[in-house]
């Protein structure tokens, strides 16, 4: 069996560590799926699919640090994934940011690599989303660094719902992807299905 190449455009990876995780009832970063944490889960994900840097923003700097990844600290702790978002447009060495939450256990390098390239395939764009029925997911989206005034005049202005924030940008739908591989957990129950590691290629 072959395995696809990542992506040939440059893009700094970026997982976002920094949820209450409430529900779940501990830290989702450092939840061990198969052995292994969802951020470096995450992270590796973004690493396969060849990105020049991975950071992690927000979270447990100090076990997160643990694990080896690279965490930069949220310039709005508690403020939700808009502040975060933000945070890694500023300090990110490339032009495009492929954002990940540290919730998805099936995450894998096609589905990174699909993103990152239905982006940089739309120069006009601001940013590449899934679409998964008339859903976009936010959350896992590559974004232009240019966009950054436009998040934080909008973080400035009270906004903190990055769905909300991206009104008027230009966004492509990127259609086709595994649902599953897009899945995150927000509870306990939510890892059952992954007790075991995937087989499907």
């Amino acid at each position: 069996m072959s395995i696809a190449p990542g992506s040939s455009t440059r893009f700094t990876g970026v997982v976002l560590a920094g949820g209450r995780s409430s529900r779940m009832g501990r830290d989702k970063a450092l939840v061990e799926v198969a052995g292994r944490p969802l951020a470096s889960i995450a992270a590796q994900a973004l690493a396969d699919a060849g990105a020049a840097e991975v950071l992690v923003i927000g979270g447990d700097a100090d076990a997160l640090g643990g694990l080896g990844l690279a965490v930069v600290a949220d310039e709005h702790p508690g403020e939700g994934p808009l502040g975060a978002i933000i945070t890694a447009l500023a300090r990110a060495r490339e032009g495009i940011v492929m954002v990940l939450a540290c919730d998805m256990p099936a995450i894998d390098r096609a589905t990174v690599t699909a993103i990152v390239d239905a982006l940089a395939g739309a120069p006009d764009a601001d940013v590449a989303a899934p679409q998964l029925g008339d859903r976009l997911q936010i959350l896992t989206a590559a974004y232009r660094t240019r966009l950054r005034p436009v998040l934080e005049a909008a973080f400035a202005g009270g906004e903190r719902a990055p769905r909300r924030a991206l009104r008027g940008s230009t966004v492509v739908a990127v259609d086709g992807l595994d649902a599953d591989r897009l899945a995150d957990v927000d509870r306990p129950a939510d890892l059952h299905r992954y007790a075991q590691p995937r087989t499907k290629p």
